[in-house]
């Protein structure tokens, strides 16, 4: 059976837009400003970029070319893209991460931007006109509680709205959404941005000036820069931030032609997405909550709230302070923008799956991704309905945490050292339009690597503990108040049960991935 897949890009600007879009998600204006304020600040940015430089751009090197590689035989997803690499059976299965990864974020991702839909009806609605801090922080509480039925109602236009638009394809779909969305997100980012840089003490209630958010961004402590946490924070954002060890860069770089250039495409889009986390996302969160908290209070404000609490119990009140015109604007601006950066990732999830479908079992681009999104939305219920027992969290850092590291450090292993690294060199140059350092060549075979698996082994522990549930038993140990206890014990309950869940999606794609095989073996189709 030959595929049904005959997806192109529609132009160079279109790619580049929307693999930095695929980059650009919630993470790079809700995680990194967080990640910068617990690790300290201007201490966080060097082992960021650092970590960027020897990991990020690594890794986008070698997806794009693997992904144009797998391209070169019929492959969009990653099981037979990482098969076609290497002549031993089970790396198809390590290639299992490449789609499990992209069900798994997009089950809870999806509900995440659904949010930003929220928060923007009832910003113009007016409903935080007014509204104390606590109470437009009780609302975020409400919201997720599912306190009425307007929760669901926008996770599922959220749902709908990424299928249908899968359903046009990428230069009709995608590719539009990228076009649009990426500049609206860029412009909205950098008016906040000048907004949260130029707040004054005294005007609009502020107490601090914004830019002492900025000094406090960029001024490194060095005697506590090479703290492990902090770098293993840094290594952690990168691959948050980049969409690595996902799949989906492989995916769209699959629907390349052989001598297409990768190497500054890559660069394009990496470095895109370092200017709007950066630039943007460090200049709009930080200046703002500074302008208002102080140094110290961010800190603490942080501590207890998280990113999350920041984008939604906090800056909605904040937007009050600046008159009714302006809070709406800046509320719509805000939720906006998190809504494009949401949007144009979760579509990237979308391909990979897609591209098994119609590659494997040559079923019609559309029916594909109805099939993604009815997937998608029986694996994020829980995440809906079960939100306050830790569900979204175990989603969060199963799949959209440890199964990146995981897939990459292997992706990693295969590229460099079982596919070859002059074969991968010749991949990663061949029609590049601009001069790779040959640095990067070793960077890539030794550096990249060790970094990885440095990663997977100090984050080992926690995970154990998170296995065990360490944490929750000690609360449990700690309580004396039955309804407590009881609520623990059920966050735990429900925690195993998404934890055994995943495992089941991973298991069950694999079990597609054998027949897919088999099937190619009675077709005569291969993999090389």
């Amino acid at each position: 059976m030959s595929s049904s897949n005959t997806e192109s890009w529609g132009s160079r600007v279109g790619l580049v837009l929307a693999m930095a879009g695929n980059a650009v998600g919630l993470g790079n204006f809700l995680r990194f400003p967080v990640q910068a304020i617990q690790n300290g600040g201007g201490t966080f940015i060097i082992p960021y970029l650092v970590c960027f430089l020897l990991m990020g751009i690594p890794l986008l090197f070698v997806e794009w070319s693997m992904g144009r590689f797998g391209g070169k035989y019929g492959h969009h997803s990653t099981p037979f893209i990482l098969d076609s690499m290497s002549k031993q059976a089970f790396w198809k299965y390590i290639g299992v991460f490449g789609i499990f990864t992209n069900l798994a974020v997009a089950a809870y991702y999806c509900y995440l931007e659904s949010w930003t839909l929220g928060y923007i009806w009832h910003s113009v609605a007016g409903t935080f006109d007014g509204q104390t801090r606590d109470e437009v922080a009780n609302f975020f509480t409400n919201y997720t509680s599912l306190s009425d039925a307007q929760p669901i109602i926008f996770w599922v236009i959220c749902l709908l709205l990424n299928t249908w638009i899968l359903s046009r394809g990428l230069s009709g779909g995608v590719e539009k959404v990228a076009k649009i969305g990426m500049p609206l997100l860029i412009l909205f980012g950098v008016i906040l941005a000048i907004r949260g840089v130029s707040l004054q003490p005294g005007t609009n209630n502020a107490l601090y000036a914004g830019t002492d958010g900025l000094n406090y961004l960029w001024t490194p402590d060095f005697s506590t820069i090479w703290s492990p946490k902090v770098w293993l924070a840094a290594a952690g954002q990168i691959f948050f931030t980049l969409s690595v060890g996902m799949g989906s860069i492989q995916c769209y770089s699959s629907y390349l032609r052989s001598r297409d250039d990768v190497a500054l495409n890559a660069m394009s889009a990496g470095w895109m997405n370092e200017f709007v986390e950066v630039c943007l996302g460090g200049a709009i969160v930080i200046p703002i909550t500074v302008g208002y908290f102080g140094i110290d209070g961010m800190l603490e404000l942080v501590n207890k709230v998280g990113g999350l609490g920041l984008g939604f119990r906090t800056l909605p009140f904040l937007f009050q302070q600046w008159g009714p015109f302006l809070a709406i604007a800046a509320s719509v601006m805000w939720f906006g923008l998190l809504f494009f950066a949401g949007i144009t990732s979760s579509l990237a999830m979308g391909t990979p799956c897609m591209g098994f479908l119609q590659d494997e079992f040559g079923w019609k681009r559309e029916n594909a991704a109805w099939a993604f999104g009815a997937t998608v939305g029986i694996l994020g219920l829980p995440t809906v309905l079960f939100f306050n027992y830790g569900v979204f969290d175990e989603y969060d850092h199963w799949a959209g945490t440890v199964s990146l590291v995981v897939f990459a450090f292997f992706e990693i292993i295969l590229f460099a050292w079982i596919f070859g690294m002059k074969k991968g060199w010749e991949e990663i140059t061949r029609g590049a339009d601009i001069k790779v350092p040959i640095i990067f060549k070793y960077i890539i075979q030794y550096v990249t690597p060790v970094i990885l698996g440095w990663v997977l082994i100090a984050s080992m522990p926690a995970n154990w503990d998170k296995i065990m549930n360490t944490g929750l038993y000690a609360q449990i140990a700690a309580a004396t108040d039955p309804a407590v206890i009881a609520n623990l014990e059920k966050t735990i309950m429900y925690q195993n049960i998404a934890r055994i869940g995943l495992l089941a999606l991973w298991i069950g794609i694999a079990v597609l991935v054998y027949i897919a095989y088999r099937k190619r073996l009675r077709e005569g189709r291969f993999t090389h």
